[in-house]
C-alpha cells in the first residue's frame, strides 16, 4: 500500500527560549492508505498536539516546529499557505474533535453547521445538501434529529452533540480522518454503532483514518497499528495485536494495566437520606409555527424517584438523550421540575433563590465538558477559589490559596497549577480541575456527570479510587452519571437505567450489572463487557 500520511521526526514547541515546553519531540509515523493508526498514551502525552500538527490548527506562532517533516500525499504540510490548508480541511483531511460543545457554533443549527463542508467544497444544490445531511443524520444514529435540524447544539446531549461533528467530519468522505477521542462522549451502545460505522465507511472509501484515544477496548477493535506515546515521544508502536499481547516498553505494560478496578466500601447500613426526589418531572415544550405555539412536550424526565443516602452511590446509566444529565440536574435545583426534592430533610422544591443558595455549598455538579464549564478568563486558583468567596469560606487569600493547593493535589495536580489557565491543560486534567472546584466545598452530595469520560484509563482509576476515598473519609452521596459501565461497577452501591426519561431497571449494582431483567439492560451490559447479543438485545452467555 502506498503511503498517505508520512510524518519523519516532527518536534512540536510552545514557546521560545527558556520559556520553551517542548509538546512532541521527534516522532515518526506513517499511515497507509485504506489504514486506521492508533495513537494512545495519557493525557499531556502529545496525541491532541500531533493531530493539530496534520492540519495545522496549532495557535502559530506560539506553537512552532524546531523540525520534522508532515507529508500528505506526498505533499510537505509544514509552511504550506493558509489557502492550500483551507483547500485540504475538510475536504481531503477531516477532524473529529474531542470536544464537541466548545467545537460547536452555538449559534448555528447542525444542519448549517453540517452543511458547510458541503457548501464550501462541493458544487451542489441546497436541495442536495439538504439531502445529504439527513443521510449523514441517519448514518450516525441521529434519526431523531432530523425533525430538528434547526436545533442549536445546546438542545443536544453531549453524545448527541458528538455524533454531529462525526457527521460533519465524513460529509466529503475524506482521504485522512483525524478522530481525536470521537467515542469519549458515547454510550456503549452508540460507540459500538459508531466504531462499526466509521470501519464500514473506512472500508468502502479506502479512507485512512488517526484514530487519537484513551480507551484500549477502542484501539483493540479499530486500530491495524498502534503508536504508544509518553511524554511527547512514540515509545512503542507495531500491529495492534502484536503490541497488546507482547508489550515491550514499561509504560505500553503500564497502560495495558490501568482500568479501573474494585468495588465501593458498604454503604453504612440504614444510613440516613441526604436528598430524595419523588415523582420528578422535565419536560421541554416543542414549539412549532410563526406564532410558537405548544405542539407537544419532550419528555427528558417522565416521574422518577430516586433516593440517595449518606455515604452511597447511585449511578445512573443509559444511552444519550436518556434524562441522565436532566435528572442529576433537577435533583440540585438547576433544572425546573415537577415533584417533590428534599435535602437533608428540607424540601427544596418551593425554595426561592435566597433562601436556596446557602445550601448551594452542599450540593455541588461536576459537569461533562470541563473546557464549557471552565471560565477561559480565569485562572485555576480563581475558578477553584470562587465557591470559596461565594460561601464566605477560607478566610485570608492565603489561607485560600491553601486550600486551593489542598484540592489540586486530592485530584493529581501540582498546587502551582493554581496560577495558570484552563487552555493550558490537556482535556483529562481540565476535567481534574473541575472535580477540585465541587471538592474544595466540601460538600454533602455530588452529581458526577460524566466525570471520567475524557480522562485516559490510569487517570480514571486514580479518580475512582479518589472519590471512594473522599466518600469514606467524609461521608459522601454521590449521583454517578456514566455511559461507562465499567466505572459505574467500580463506584456505585445502587444503579438505575433510563430510557426516554424513564427508570426501567433499579437495584444493587452487582445483580443489575450481572443479572439485568430487561432487554434493554441486557443489551447495554452485552455492548460494555463484551458478552454476545442476538438483534432483539437478549444475552445469549
Amino acid at each position: 500500500m502506498s503511503k498517505l500520511l508520512e510524518i519523519n521526526d516532527l518536534s512540536v514547541s510552545f514557546g521560545r527560549g527558556i520559556e520553551e515546553v517542548q509538546a512532541v519531540r521527534g516522532i515518526s509515523f506513517n499511515i497507509d492508505r485504506g489504514e486506521t493508526i492508533a495513537l494512545v498514551g495519557e493525557s499531556g502525552s502529545g496525541k491532541s498536539v500531533s493531530a493539530l500538527s496534520v492540519m495545522q490548527l496549532l495557535p502559530y506562532p506560539l506553537a512552532h516546529h524546531p523540525k520534522g517533516s508532515i507529508k500528505f500525499n506526498g505533499e510537505e504540510l509544514i509552511g504550506t499557505t493558509d489557502k492550500r490548508m483551507r483547500q485540504l480541511r475538510g475536504d481531503d483531511i477531516a477532524m473529529i474533535f474531542q470536544e464537541p460543545l466548545s467545537s460547536l457554533n452555538p449559534l448555528h443549527s447542525i444542519e448549517k453547521q453540517i452543511s458547510e463542508a458541503l457548501l464550501l467544497h462541493k458544487n451542489i444544490t441546497p436541495h442536495q445538501v439538504r439531502a445529504r445531511v439527513i443521510e449523514l443524520l441517519g448514518l450516525v444514529g441521529l434519526n431523531s434529529a432530523i425533525e430538528r435540524l434547526g436545533a442549536l447544539p445546546h438542545e443536544f446531549s453531549g453524545g448527541q452533540q458528538q455524533r454531529v461533528m462525526i457527521a460533519m467530519a465524513l460529509a466529503n468522505h475524506p482521504e485522512l480522518l483525524i478522530a481525536d477521542e470521537p467515542t469519549t462522549a458515547l454510550d456503549v451502545t452508540v460507540q459500538a454503532q459508531v466504531l462499526k460505522l466509521m470501519h464500514d465507511i473506512q472500508k468502502r472509501f479506502s479512507m485512512s483514518m488517526l484514530f487519537i484515544t484513551h480507551d484500549l477496548g477502542v484501539v483493540r477493535r479499530i486500530a491495524d497499528r498502534v503508536c504508544v506515546m509518553s511524554d511527547g515521544l512514540i515509545v512503542e508502536q507495531g500491529l495492534t495485536e502484536k503490541v497488546f499481547e507482547r508489550p515491550a516498553h514499561d509504560y505500553t505494560k503500564q497502560l495495558l494495566a490501568a482500568e479501573p478496578k474494585g468495588e465501593p466500601a458498604p454503604a453504612p447500613a440504614y444510613a440516613p437520606s441526604v436528598i430524595k426526589g419523588e415523582k420528578i418531572k422535565v419536560w421541554f415544550p416543542i414549539k412549532r409555527g410563526v406564532l410558537r405555539r405548544v405542539v407537544g412536550h419532550v419528555k427528558a424526565v417522565n416521574g422518577i424517584s430516586v433516593d440517595v443516602k449518606r455515604g452511597q452511590t447511585l449511578g445512573v446509566v443509559g444511552e444519550s438523550g436518556s434524562g441522565k444529565s436532566t435528572l442529576g440536574r433537577a435533583l440540585i435545583r438547576l433544572e425546573r421540575s415537577e415533584g417533590r426534592i428534599t435535602f437533608d430533610g428540607h424540601d427544596i422544591q418551593g425554595l426561592q433563590f435566597k433562601k436556596l443558595r446557602p445550601l448551594r455549598r452542599e450540593m455541588q455538579i461536576v459537569f461533562q465538558d470541563p473546557y464549557g464549564s471552565l471560565s477561559p478568563r480565569l485562572s485555576v486558583g480563581q475558578i477553584v477559589e470562587e465557591g470559596l468567596l461565594v460561601h464566605g469560606l477560607g478566610g485570608t487569600f492565603e489561607e485560600r490559596r491553601t486550600l486551593i493547593g489542598e484540592a489540586l493535589q486530592e485530584v493529581d495536580l501540582e498546587p502551582e497549577m493554581q496560577y495558570r489557565y484552563p487552555h493550558e491543560f490537556s482535556g483529562g486534567q481540565r476535567q481534574r480541575i473541575a472535580i477540585a472546584r465541587a471538592l474544595v466545598l466540601k460538600p454533602k452530595f455530588i452529581v458526577l456527570d460524566e466525570p471520567t469520560s475524557a480522562l485516559d484509563m490510569s487517570v480514571q482509576a486514580q479518580i475512582v479510587e479518589l472519590l471512594r476515598d473522599l466518600q469514606q473519609k467524609h461521608d459522601l452521596a454521590y449521583m454517578f452519571i456514566s455511559h461507562d459501565l465499567k466505572v459505574v461497577r467500580a463506584v456505585s452501591h445502587e444503579i438505575i437505567v433510563m430510557k426516554e426519561g424513564q427508570v426501567i431497571e433499579a437495584g444493587p449494582t452487582a445483580k443489575v450489572i450481572d443479572n439485568p431483567k430487561e432487554p434493554y439492560t441486557q443489551a447495554l451490559m452485552a455492548a460494555a463487557f463484551k458478552i454476545e447479543a442476538d438483534e432483539s438485545g437478549v444475552v445469549r452467555i
